[in-house]
């Protein structure tokens, strides 16, 4: 089956052949999920690897509040996983969950090993992919750590300008760390401010 969105993006960033395209798209499996509805539950073991085609996903654990912590948000041609349950086939700790109806393709563990032997183009993307997102985790922990929350907000509009449409407040606020009316305050703030 033809998957021309994902088909475009593994184009744009490699010189794969058409033959080795098709091959990775044959193995993969769509699906799709309504709002709300989870990839992956905490205490789960995540077995795929998966690209996210329309949509968006978010991973997240849940505090013993029940609030949530936002890690990452993954909109369409992004890749997610739990990595940690995913590589040592051990319980996620974090759950994924459709912010918005999602469609996805998805690759088993096994399947995805065997595309990597087979194309070294491949694995030299999933490395690039996998790097930079370790740099981006980075530069993330330290403005968590570091940056006022006005700062965290600025940050999160200049790294994802087109996200603010599309969620809401209280999922902007858990990826933040911080609270729901501070966020609230932050935006009044901005606007009392560009007028």
């Amino acid at each position: 089956m033809a998957f021309p969105e994902f088909e475009n993006y593994l184009k744009s960033l490699t010189d794969l052949s058409d033959a080795e395209v098709a091959r990775i798209s044959a193995l993969a499996k769509e699906r799709k999920l309504r709002k709300n509805e989870f990839l992956l539950r905490e205490g789960e073991i995540c077995r795929h690897k998966t690209f996210v085609l329309k949509g968006m996903l978010r991973n997240f654990g849940t505090a013993p509040d029940g609030s949530e912590h936002i890690l990452q948000f993954s909109p369409e041609l992004t890749w997610t996983l739990d990595a940690e349950s995913y590589d040592n086939l051990s319980p996620a700790r974090y759950s994924i969950c459709a912010v918005e109806p999602t469609e996805v393709l998805q690759w088993t563990k096994n399947d995805f090993n065997t595309l990597l032997i087979e194309s070294p183009k491949l694995k030299s993307l999933s490395e690039k992919i996998i790097s930079r997102n370790i740099y981006n985790s980075r530069q993330r922990l330290l403005t968590a750590l570091s940056a006022t929350p006005e700062e965290k907000y600025e940050d999160f509009i200049k790294q994802h300008p087109g996200m603010l449409s599309r969620l809401p407040l209280k999922m902007i606020a858990a990826y933040l760390g911080i609270s729901l009316k501070t966020l609230t305050r932050i935006r009044h703030a901005q606007l009392l401010a560009t007028k």
